[in-house]
């Protein structure tokens, strides 16, 4: 077993916490303060930033998108550089903070243009420090040194902000819909994580199933119940689930998660009742996600996607044994190398994208093939 731990970024977690921000940002003089759509302003958290930094210069850069786009973070890098910001602070969800770690990133290079440099594989040195004030627990995205920015989308390594303040009390003004997503992403996080590639991690194995019995458990009670408590469990849960703590082993890429959360409640729902389901019924399950997969994705057989290898899984496990269906899902996979995407991801690499199998088909036979050693032993 091999790893490295570092206790990066400082988490200050608690009710009341955003209004330690100008103690910890102390040193610093002008402020790059990046949020989304402006539901900050709203909640009542943008007035607690700019009261915490109160006597510094702060420049505020809003209208980050969900899956922030490179445009966008060139425009908040301009600026930075305009006003010669000295530190970046994302306050929101992972998408926010995901922007402010790579605006970060970029603002000391000398390019104009950098994309080019991050497609042959260089990253950042030099960095602006950063920090993150989180609104929306699920990805965990406040304490990892990753970030997803979409231009042929790709994602980066990038520095950890220096601290990350999670204050549940900004969870009151999400709806259901928010804090279900929330939930759901931090589950499917820690399943991408617990499923895949077998390893001597008793210690990661464990802590996941923990943090799967705390989401599982008080996931629900977040909707149900309006207590400091159910929020401060789910956020502190949601941070554990993509900070690196559990990822000794490889995980899924991080464009499935949806489609993997949007088929296990799909699955749910068939299941629902039903206390020991039989061979027929597991059957009928796969085939429910599997459809849920293709229906929010858009995708069909031959685009290159995951379905390329769950498609012909199902079809092998209606008349055969659930070893066929892996076999088929691996061939199906390997065919990949030769297609052509015609969406997600790897469609905006066009002909580059083929020679390999498609990584989300790939990822299918990695946790199939794991179920059918489970199921043998």
């Amino acid at each position: 077993m091999k790893f490295d731990l570092r206790n990066t970024p400082g988490i200050v977690f608690g009710v009341g916490e955003i209004a330690r921000l100008g103690d910890l940002v102390q040193g610093y003089s002008r402020i790059l303060l990046m949020y989304g759509g402006g539901s900050i302003k709203a909640n009542g958290v943008h007035a607690q930033v700019l009261d915490a930094l109160s006597g510094l210069e702060v420049h505020e850069f809003g209208g980050v998108e969900a899956n922030p786009e490179y445009e966008t973070a060139m425009a908040a890098v301009r600026l930075a550089r305009e006003k010669s910001c000295d530190f970046v602070l994302g306050v929101g969800g992972g998408s926010v903070i995901d922007a402010s770690k790579f605006v970060a990133a970029i603002i000391p290079m000398k390019d104009a243009d950098p994309w080019d440099r991050f497609m042959g594989g260089e990253e950042p040195v030099q960095v602006v420090p950063n920090g993150a004030v989180l609104t929306l627990p699920a990805t965990g995205y406040e304490s990892n040194p990753v970030s997803v920015i979409s231009r042929r989308e790709r994602a980066l390594k990038v520095p950890f902000p220096v601290f990350a303040i999670l204050d549940p009390s900004t969870m009151k003004s999400l709806n259901r819909r928010q804090l279900e997503n929330g939930v759901v992403d931090s589950v499917t996080h820690v399943l991408e994580q617990y499923v895949t590639r077998p390893g001597n991690a008793p210690i990661q194995i464990g802590y996941s199933e923990v943090l799967l019995q705390a989401l599982f458990e008080w996931g629900p009670r977040l909707i149900a119940e309006d207590s400091d408590e159910t929020r401060e469990t789910v956020m502190w849960a949601a941070n554990q689930a993509l900070n690196g703590l559990i990822g000794t082993r490889r995980a899924i890429a991080g464009s499935s998660g949806p489609f993997y959360a949007t088929a296990l409640l799909r699955a749910s729902k068939s299941l629902s009742g039903v206390a020991e389901p039989d061979e027929q019924q597991w059957r009928a399950t796969f085939e429910a996600g599997v459809a849920a997969i293709g229906e929010l994705g858009g995708a069909k057989a031959g685009d290159r996607t995951m379905l390329d290898a769950l498609i012909p899984a199902c079809h092998a496990w209606r008349d055969g044994t659930w070893r066929e269906a892996v076999q088929a899902a691996e061939t199906g996979a390997q065919q990949t190398a030769g297609m052509y995407p015609r969406v997600g991801r790897a469609s905006y690499l066009g002909d580059r994208a083929t020679g390999s199998p498609d990584a989300g088909a790939a990822a299918v036979t990695v946790w199939m093939g794991a179920i059918s050693e489970a199921r043998l032993t």
